[in-house]
């Protein structure tokens, strides 16, 4: 395969630097930290990826602090909604092929059963508003676009949920987890890897691209307490024992239909979990 040249946005979040790590060898990866490319003005969008002329962008950047989000609408929709239209428009312009990491929060998650690609979206959160309002800019300036969809992304070293209940079990004796809210925990690593399988096949439209399997907040943390041998006791919640400015979706599952019919699918959570805790990809 010849060699593409790759911008990535947000290139110093976990998904972008695990997206350096899985680099494959035809891509010719430029990362842009968000001190390099404030994707919230479309002048810093333009002067610094214009002169690259990049085959693909992988847009990554994002703020992903969901109740930060809902305290702050405004800056929310500029750095989610308004940050991918000012990507999308240059990508139209170079002809480039966008990538859009959006999110499983898109869905209201009142339904009973996972939600593929063809579900209808109804957000219940400014962050999820701000996220499909993002995808709707990308699919209505960029014809060659490729809109992911995943959840509760982690890795063995950012701020996440993992290593915050891997800080919090060495801090205390006991964890209360949220036992009825669900979604599938994906390891960045696994979710880069299809990235760039995507990325190579050239193909456009909407997916799902998350580790197989669910598990609720709860069910996350046990794994990990046991996975890691540490000795803390983790006990069930309810939703509504722990508050929060935003209120995420009951049922964030996430399913495919899109995906496998290119023969791209995820490992299973748990298999995904003790790699990354093992420390391998």
């Amino acid at each position: 395969m010849a060699t593409k040249r790759v911008v990535i946005t947000g290139a110093n979040g976990q998904l972008g630097q695990a997206l350096q790590r899985t680099c494959p060898e035809w891509a010719e990866v430029i990362p842009l930290h968000r001190t390099d490319c404030d994707v919230t003005d479309p002048y810093a969008v333009a002067a610094q990826i214009l002169p690259l002329q990049p085959a693909i962008i992988l847009h990554c950047a994002a703020w992903t602090n969901v109740d930060a989000c809902e305290r702050d609408p405004l800056q929310a929709y500029r750095i989610n909604a308004l940050g991918v239209q000012h990507v999308a428009a240059i990508a139209q312009r170079v002809g480039a092929h966008l990538i859009m990491i959006s999110t499983n929060y898109v869905f209201d998650g009142e339904s009973a059963e996972p939600y593929h690609e063809f579900a209808s979206p109804h957000p219940i959160n400014v962050y999820g508003w701000s996220k499909l309002m993002g995808e709707e800019a990308a699919r209505a300036l960029c014809p060659h676009h490729t809109i992911v969809r995943t959840a509760m992304l982690y890795d063995r070293t950012s701020r996440n949920f993992v290593t915050t209940v891997l800080r919090l079990a060495r801090e205390q004796s006991v964890l209360r987890m949220v036992y009825d809210q669900f979604g599938n925990p994906t390891f960045t690593d696994d979710l880069a890897h299809a990235l760039w399988t995507l990325a190579s096949k050239g193909v456009y439209g909407t997916y799902h691209l998350v580790n197989s399997g669910q598990a609720s907040w709860y069910d996350w943390a046990r794994a990990v307490v046991q996975i890691a041998e540490l000795p803390v006791s983790v006990e069930p919640i309810p939703a509504s024992a722990y508050q929060r400015a935003a209120r995420p979706p009951r049922n964030g599952v996430l399913t495919s239909l899109a995906a496998p019919a290119l023969g791209i699918t995820l490992p299973n959570w748990e298999d995904a979990l003790r790699r990354c805790l093992r420390g391998e990809s």
